[in-house]
């Protein structure tokens, strides 16, 4: 049983509660499931046989919100080299601004600069056209899981 790892930023809830559905959502396939919270993050590595799903909002002039901005200066600090870590990000944005989606990608050019492999493209998220992305993110699970799948064969 794989297990993945689900990490948010959040400015008003929205990217949370996705978070949340999708941690349940994923363990009802049999994956191992762990939320990890903001303030579980200090110091936090995500683990190269573990999968990683990050969901975030994006806030101001296409900047993390400030409950994950911690862990991106972190990791771009520490900057371990991460070849084998297999991610996938979803990104909440309001494509009304010129930033759309701002933070997702900064932690794109991260993970793709520690040396990770994205397993799916950015999920990206329209306020403008969606006002329940849960409900968008759960219709992309079976995408992630057929990439998942093609790893194991």
């Amino acid at each position: 049983m794989e297990k993945v790892n689900l990490v948010f930023g959040t400015v008003y809830g929205s990217a949370q509660f996705v978070a949340e559905t999708l941690t349940d959502k994923i363990a009802e396939l049999d994956f191992k499931t762990n939320l990890l919270q903001p303030n579980d993050l200090v110091g936090y590595v995500p683990s190269e046989d573990e999968l990683l799903i990050i969901v975030t909002s994006t806030t101001g002039q296409g900047d993390l919100p400030d409950d994950i901005a911690q862990w991106f200066g972190e990791l771009k600090s520490v900057a371990p080299y991460l070849p084998k870590l297999q991610y996938s990000i979803i990104g909440l944005g309001d494509s009304s601004y010129e930033t759309f989606c701002g933070a997702a990608k900064q932690f794109d050019e991260l993970l793709i600069e520690l040396g990770a492999t994205s397993l799916t493209e950015t999920l990206e998220i329209d306020a403008c056209e969606t006002m329940e992305p849960e409900t968008e993110a759960t219709e992309w699970i079976p995408t992630w899981q057929a990439a998942v799948q093609s790893l194991a064969s």
